[in-house]
């Protein structure tokens, strides 16, 4: 069970004795799939072969634009660009939920940048995952960091509101757990395992069903507390301190997952616009490790 955004053939392991089914894939042929287009693909080899060979070390080194073809650099610069634009409507999400340029705790707080963004980046999440099966629509992907930055902007300024210098917290964390990963799995010290993943899908299920189960019981009134079931203590911790760091170790697993994807794209060259599907990728998972780390620390706050 990894990102849903990564559900797609051009970032799955190909069996090699089968041509890539996405869009773009080298070696794929109009009308043919399996062992006909494998057939073709090892007809075509020997003569393409010497070609390759002989042109390989005349030329010099081709890029993404060049090769049209997924890269690591890419992907960092599609992901960096992605994220540029969910900080400006995060500010625009700030200034709109706090209705106007002055900060004032006292006026209270707009909760429709939040809603807007959390329910509009929910649908063109869906499409997004859907569609680039078959075709990468970019201005959907830029469309859904515009709305995520809503949703961060309009939450990040309720909870600023109540515990205020929690927004910097949260962002210095997010950070911290982000870079670290990265540098783990650049160093190679952390992977993606089947046991791994396997473990992640059960935590994820369970993780689930008890957000589910918590949400229904605020919303009937069952658990009238801020954060109902996170703000059970068991021995004197709240039950959402403990729920929550676990929950950043498995979004940061999420990150592994990943960065592993992407590197499989690259591996099975996969179109150059596969690159903004990486970057969405990940977007999903740092807008969901910074809103755990922002209850965690309106928790453990809320607690003192």
């Amino acid at each position: 069970m990894s990102n849903f955004a990564f559900n797609n053939p051009a970032f799955q392991k190909q069996d090699p004795r089968n041509v890539a089914t996405y869009p773009g894939a080298p070696g794929a042929q109009p009308g043919m799939q399996g062992a006909q287009a494998a057939s073709f693909q090892h007809g075509t080899m020997d003569a393409a072969a010497n070609a390759q060979l002989e042109g390989m070390y005349a030329s010099p080194s081709a890029g993404s634009i060049e090769t049209d073809r997924m890269s690591v650099e890419d992907t960092v610069w599609k992901t960096a660009g992605l994220f540029g634009i969910l900080l400006v409507t995060a500010v625009v999400g700030w200034v709109w939920s706090l209705g106007g340029v002055s900060f004032n705790p006292y006026a209270g707080v707009s909760m429709l940048p939040m809603i807007i963004g959390a329910l509009g980046g929910f649908v063109l999440a869906m499409v997004i995952t859907f569609t680039s099966r078959k075709k990468v629509r970019p201005a959907l992907i830029f469309a859904y960091a515009a709305l995520e930055g809503l949703f961060v902007g309009g939450i990040s300024a309720f909870f600023e509101v109540i515990y205020p210098g929690i927004v910097v917290q949260a962002t210095l964390a997010t950070l911290a757990v982000v870079g670290v990963t990265l540098a783990l799995f650049a160093s190679g010290k952390i992977r993606a395992s089947k046991k791994m993943t396997k473990v992640f899908m059960i935590a994820m299920v369970g993780y689930l069903v008890f957000s589910l189960l918590n949400l229904v019981l605020m919303w009937t009134g069952v658990n009238q507390n801020a954060f109902g079931l996170r703000s059970v203590e068991i021995m004197g911790i709240p039950l959402g301190l403990i729920i929550g760091v676990l929950v950043v170790f498995m979004a940061a697993y999420s990150l592994v997952m990943d960065f592993d994807q992407i590197q499989q794209g690259v591996r099975n060259g996969a179109p150059r616009q596969y690159g903004w599907v990486g970057g969405f990728g990940i977007m999903v998972t740092v807008v969901w490790l910074y809103v755990e780390i922002l209850r965690i620390i309106a928790i453990a706050r809320g607690s003192d």
